[in-house]
């Protein structure tokens, strides 16, 4: 029997560690040590129910696990063979515990390519991947000595990038392999920067042989003996796993000189970014790398031609890597005959915001939005309404109820006004105010650049003038058209990625939700109520009993007691002086009787 125990960065942060070793000591304690086998693994996935804890061979899938809880799951379960029912999932619209994870809404709809290891193996032993049909690709790619073939395959299979710009990779590995040097590089990129994205972080600390093993893979189709790994340092966690697993993948001789016998040299060293979110394009990560500022240039030359140290380089991200293994085992035409036309296999996503299911994702590419949010993320927060979701992270924009049936790829996601990106997905409810929300990642984007080219630089900071002036409520409708103009503007001039997709949140959110910026403006009100120049809390005199305590927990003492007594009460009610107030809103959260609302 195993019990696998989520040891990705969020579990961990609760507890999981700490749920290890009870279970460890729980075990001793019943002298099961030899007949139980305690797994620490990746991320499972399902984030809002974590620490996971899950027992095999029964499949058992036990959810929100505290060290407190391990000593009934062993006395109950591994003694007695009684599931502890408590710690199984409760599906909200059955009202029934599930024990089996398959049968759960959050992953029937699930195909774990990129993620097929990560919560089943201990990412921290290259035997338990090896048996996993690991480094079995390299092995054929290196008997078959065949580097045309290979890349033949990739392209076949019809991966793009992962990473955002969504380019074929096998045609990417081919230009690399026909520009001719003393030297070459393949480049994993790790440097994951949009707010609330965990994807590349999850499969590097639950399958970082996968990355090393395609690497490995990409190096010898495009003649390359040395790989590196642009990883931020904000990323401990990740950084541990990938380096031990590529310290047991040298002591395996599946790294260093002569892998496999087969005369091929091939070896891994990392590279840590400071975490500038502009580095996540190729150009500055290479320049980052080599260090010199994480700047953008201008292409061509292409990374393929002339990246680091002046060398041939393929740069792939971390995610893109990680299907490299699995379409070299199954098949091209297997992972071809996933997703759509243009867009083949799977997408990683992390599902965050106002939804029930917050968690990391893996589904085929051409499921809609709809299924994402209301089957697999389980529907929006206190059956509250769904707004918006932005995809895309910062580079996106916002899609609403409209969008909801769209099949996302690559195509429909940018006609629809927003982009794949690099698989954020943050899903946003009725108390969202999509004004506020463009000024967050305004905020973000002028925060992340590079300052370079003046489009980014210069027009970033001025839509971020005018978004702030808006949600002030000293806005006019001049300003709406000014903010339209100048994003098309910096979009068809900025000179890199980063600041050419800056505009799209505010581009897809006047498009969408046009009167929401009119209200702000011409109303000067936030139908959200989440503007706090545009908020006023009234206190209604007809609920208000007058007990006071509104004025003793206002920290700028601007509640007053009137002349005015309500029916049937026996003080006189109190009133909010309007000019004074700041806005904080301690006296709602202090109310008793729902007397005080938002206006």
């Amino acid at each position: 029997m195993h019990l696998l125990i989520c040891g990705g960065t969020g579990c961990t942060a609760s507890q999981s560690l700490e749920i290890v070793d009870k279970f460890k000591a729980e075990l001793k304690a019943n002298n099961l040590e030899d007949e139980v086998q305690v797994v620490k693994t990746g991320c499972f996935g399902f984030c809002e129910k974590g620490p996971i804890v899950k027992v095999i061979p029964d499949n058992t899938f036990y959810t929100e696990v505290t060290p407190a809880d391990t000593a009934e799951i062993v006395k109950e379960h591994i003694i007695k063979g009684r599931k502890v029912n408590r710690l199984l999932y409760l599906d909200p619209k059955e009202k029934e515990h599930v024990s089996d994870s398959k049968h759960m809404n959050f992953y029937k709809k699930q195909i774990r390519i990129a993620l097929r290891n990560c919560g089943f193996i201990n990412p921290e032993n290259i035997e338990e991947y090896i048996a996993r049909d690991g480094y079995a690709a390299l092995g054929d790619v290196l008997a078959n000595n065949n580097p045309t073939a290979t890349i033949d395959i990739i392209k076949k299979s019809g991966l793009r990038g992962r990473g955002g710009g969504g380019f074929p990779t096998g045609m990417k590995w081919e230009i690399a392999s026909k520009n001719h040097a003393d030297q070459k590089y393949i480049i994993c990129n790790a440097d994951e920067g949009d707010p609330g994205a965990f994807m590349d972080r999850s499969i590097l600390e639950g399958d970082p042989h996968s990355i090393i093993e395609a690497m490995a893979i990409g190096g010898f189709c495009i003649g390359a003996t040395k790989g590196l790994v642009y990883i931020r340092a904000e990323y401990p966690l990740a950084i541990h796993r990938l380096q031990v697993a590529i310290d047991q993948a040298r002591e395996y001789g599946l790294l260093g000189k002569d892998i496999l016998g087969s005369g091929f040299d091939f070896d891994i060293d990392l590279r840590y970014g400071a975490g500038a979110f502009v580095c996540g394009e190729e150009t500055a990560l290479i320049h980052s790398m080599e260090g010199q500022r994480g700047e953008p240039t201008f292409k061509p030359p292409f990374p393929a031609q002339e990246g680091y140290m002046k060398k041939p380089s393929n740069v792939n991200n971390v995610e893109t890597l990680a299907n490299i293994p699995v379409i070299i085992n199954k098949g091209w035409e297997w992972f071809a005959s996933i997703g759509t036309e243009k867009s083949k296999g799977t997408k990683v996503f992390a599902l965050a915001g106002q939804v029930n299911n917050v968690g990391l994702i893996e589904v085929p590419m051409g499921i809609t939005l709809r299924e994402v949010i209301f089957e697999i993320g389980g529907g929006i927060k206190d059956g509250r309404k769904f707004k918006a979701v932005q995809t895309g992270g910062p580079s996106g924009g916002c899609l609403t109820e409209k969008h909801l049936d769209t099949p996302i790829d690559y195509d429909n996601l940018i006609a629809a006004g927003s982009m794949m990106g690099s698989g954020g997905m943050v899903v946003m409810d009725e108390t969202s105010c999509m004004v506020s929300i463009t000024k967050f990642y305004l905020d973000f984007t002028v925060e992340e650049s590079c300052g370079k080219c003046t489009p980014c630089r210069v027009g970033n900071k001025r839509l971020h003038e005018l978004l702030d002036k808006i949600t002030q409520g000293n806005g006019t409708m001049e300003d709406l058209e000014m903010l339209r103009e100048l994003s098309h503007v910096i979009k068809d001039t900025a000179l890199c990625g980063l600041g050419q997709t800056s505009p799209n949140p505010v581009l897809s959110t006047i498009d969408n939700f046009w009167d929401e910026y009119v209200a702000h403006v011409v109303d000067k009100k936030c139908p959200a109520g989440q503007c706090k120049k545009l908020m006023q809390y009234v206190i209604d005199p007809e609920l208000c009993i007058g007990c006071g305590k509104c004025a003793k927990d206002c920290p700028v003492s601007t509640i007053k007691r009137t002349d005015y007594i309500a029916p049937g009460h026996k003080l006189a009610s109190m009133e909010i002086d309007q000019s004074k107030c700041i806005k904080c809103g301690a006296c709602q959260a202090g109310c008793k009787f729902n007397a005080i609302s938002v206006k």
